[in-house]
């Protein structure tokens, strides 16, 4: 077992030596086959391994992927928070830590301990490439190991003028792979291998299986479709303005009061953690960390400014809405800002569709994402004082 952990620590690492290899002895126009097979052997070697677990990101035809596995069991996790408090009627809430501290700090943990344990099973060992219902079950049970989630109720007594005060503590003991090493009584050899896994080159490949990270750069192709609809003779700028948005795309929920001046994915987005802006029925629940409307316009302009600029100075959509000049909708082009009644919702014009309607891209509640609609509900549309034009 010592020498698997060695060998498939390596051999992760190896897999893009491999490949530069194989590239390289086709650009001088050499046999290939020995760089061929040697990737075929490293990939097998993987898959058997602990390591394999980094292969489990996509459907192998089983109709589970681990990314999906982590937001059903992040969902499952603020279920049974909300459970906790809606069956426990209270006038005071303490979290302590059972907002978001368990899905932040522990996911890679967790995915660690589930590598090493199913595949060196002492009975029935399996790989973790591929996900099944029973894998997902294992998962499951590993999760909660780690994230065991407790709670109590306190009364405290009230003067004579004032009546009781019900607190509800809910407290998350969270475990590290360290600690679950010692509660499931792991040997030298499963230590090592996943001493291995933990190593710090491997983080990223973690938040990409944790949904904590997303690619989020267009294809050639995506890039091309988003230009068909916007003007010929629009300016590199507004273009770049308009490709930054479509990056998120799909890809982010809604969150009240969710800001990130971050360049390119934060790493806390799809987290659960709890809505502590005021002025929304989602506030103090617990949900998948993201943008809302105003949070997502920063965000494309300081990714399109390389981090220079934040169009709202700090402000929400009514601050963003003041650093605009008013226009005309006929004069409405892509990177423009567009604004329902009393600034309540702000977002981008992004394009026109094949009848020259204008195309608006936002962080919508409605959809828990970002999206691309007309401008039905915007009433009033600005320039933003960034463009130079």
């Amino acid at each position: 077992m010592q020498k698997t952990a060695q060998a498939a620590g390596r051999a992760l690492r190896a897999i893009l030596a491999a490949a530069r290899s194989l590239l390289a002895a086709m650009m001088a126009g050499g046999s290939t086959v020995v760089s061929m097979v040697l990737v075929i052997c490293l990939i097998g070697l993987l898959i058997a391994s602990p390591f394999g677990i980094f292969f489990s990101g996509e459907d192998s035809g089983t109709g589970y992927t681990m990314p999906e596995a982590v937001r059903t069991l992040n969902g499952e996790f603020t279920d049974r928070i909300g459970k906790i408090k809606a069956e426990n009627p209270h006038d005071e809430l303490d979290m302590d830590n059972a907002g978001n501290a368990a899905m932040i700090a522990n996911w890679r943990d967790v995915l660690a301990i589930y590598a090493v344990r199913t595949t060196t099973d002492d009975t029935s060992p399996d790989e973790v490439a591929t996900l099944t219902a029973e894998k997902l079950d294992i998962l499951r049970q590993i999760f909660w190991d780690m994230n065991a989630i407790s709670y109590w109720v306190e009364t405290v007594s009230g003067d004579e003028d004032e009546s009781d005060t019900v607190i509800l503590h809910i407290t998350v003991t969270v475990k590290d792979h360290l600690q679950m090493a010692d509660e499931y009584r792991f040997n030298t050899e499963r230590r090592k291998l996943l001493g291995e896994l933990m190593q710090p080159e491997y983080q990223e490949l973690f938040m990409a299986l944790t949904g904590s990270y997303q690619d989020i750069d267009l294809s050639p192709e995506e890039i091309q479709e988003i230009i068909k609809k916007l003007p010929t003779d629009l300016s590199e700028e507004r273009k770049q303005v308009v490709l930054t948005a479509y990056q998120l795309l799909g890809k982010v929920n809604y969150f009240w009061g969710g800001k990130s001046l971050v360049l390119g994915w934060d790493s806390r987005w799809g987290t659960p953690m709890e809505v502590t802006a005021a002025g929304s029925s989602s506030s103090g629940t617990v949900r998948p960390f993201g943008l809302d409307c105003s949070g997502f316009v920063d965000w494309v302009f300081y990714n399109q400014s390389g981090g220079s600029y934040i169009i709202g100075h700090g402000g929400g959509a009514s601050a963003q809405h003041s650093y605009c000049t008013p226009i005309s909708w006929n004069n409405a082009k892509p990177g423009d800002l567009v604004f329902y009644p009393g600034d309540s919702h702000v977002e981008i014009v992004c394009g026109f569709d094949s009848s020259g309607n204008i195309l608006i891209i936002h962080c919508a509640s409605s959809s828990d994402n970002v999206v691309v609609t007309g401008k039905i509900g915007f009433t009033m549309i600005g320039r933003p004082r960034y463009f130079t034009e």
